[in-house]
């Protein structure tokens, strides 16, 4: 396995990363447009480290609007292998209080303004996403919570709408219906995209809120949102130290990302061409060359 290197999505509340060192905003250019933002390379206890706030800082972008594959793209050009990313979530269960953290093992996709795949044109690949997250990386940011003292759960399935809105009373008893844990706007097609540049990927979701359904809590604000954000934020820093420190000490050698475009690209190869070829070069490049 090639030598690991680990990015860090940050959504609301996580613009920036304190107490990196060697800190410096680099532009990356991507067949697929201008990322959310330039991407922040620094290294911490000697290990780089490259993130990339998801709404850009200031918290410009719309949920609809984030390029999600230039985001994806950027980060596989800068030779990112494990990605954390975190996301802020309204809880759809009573015992996930504000606060709590979920590591998110499942999706529930329901978007449908995004562009959802790099293989949209000549060449088509269909990726597993059967088991979306790495059990590995979720290990690893499992044992920073603990140490942290932080209140989280292990598992759990993430409702992805599409927003800007917040949810209708009618809509968050359907999801609660469904069993589900947490809704949120930003994920997908985020985890689907790192599916197919082969990238590991683990969703920390930050609650924030009960959503409508609760009857304490029959309207979602932006106030609400922002307070439990701010020491959410506190925490998820926190958090991502602890493990850019130990990622590399958890198992990923059976991890569902690994070379899965092997087994994906259905496209007859004398039909691939240059321009195609070139435009997936940092995606699927290892595949496509042979």
């Amino acid at each position: 396995m090639k030598s690991r290197k680990i990015g860090i999505i940050g959504g609301s509340g996580l613009y920036k990363m304190e107490g990196f060192e060697k800190t410096k905003w680099n532009k990356v250019k991507t067949a697929w447009g201008q990322p959310s933002d330039d991407v922040m390379i620094a290294t911490y206890k000697g290990i780089d480290v490259f993130f990339i706030p998801r709404h850009s800082r200031g918290h410009k972008i719309n949920p609809s609007n984030i390029n999600f594959r230039a985001n994806i793209d950027a980060l596989k050009q800068l030779g990112v292998t494990d990605i954390i990313s975190v996301s802020a979530v309204g809880s759809l269960k009573e015992e996930l209080s504000p606060g709590t953290f979920v590591i998110v093992n499942q999706f529930i996709d329901r978007t449908f303004l995004r562009n959802k795949t790099f293989f949209d044109q000549e060449i088509v690949a269909h990726v597993s996403m059967a088991k979306p997250t790495s059990e590995g990386l979720g290990k690893c940011c499992e044992a920073a919570l603990k140490k942290l003292n932080i209140n989280y759960q292990m598992g759990g399935t993430y409702v992805v709408m599409e927003g800007p809105q917040f949810s209708t009373l009618a809509e968050s008893n359907l999801y609660r219906s469904w069993k589900a844990d947490v809704i949120g706007m930003t994920n997908m097609p985020e985890a689907k995209l790192a599916r197919e540049a082969e990238i590991r990927y683990c969703t920390v979701a930050m609650v924030t809120d009960y959503d409508c359904w609760h009857s304490e809590h029959d309207e979602v604000d932006v106030a609400m949102v922002i307070k439990t954000l701010q020491k959410n934020a506190a925490n998820a820093q926190n958090m991502v130290k602890e493990v850019i420190k130990t990622f590399k000490d958890f198992s990923v050698d059976k991890d569902p990302a690994n070379k899965c475009l092997d087994t994906s690209i259905i496209t007859d190869p004398k039909l691939r061409t240059k321009k195609t070829i070139k435009k997936l070069q940092y995606i699927a490049g290892r595949v496509l060359k042979k």
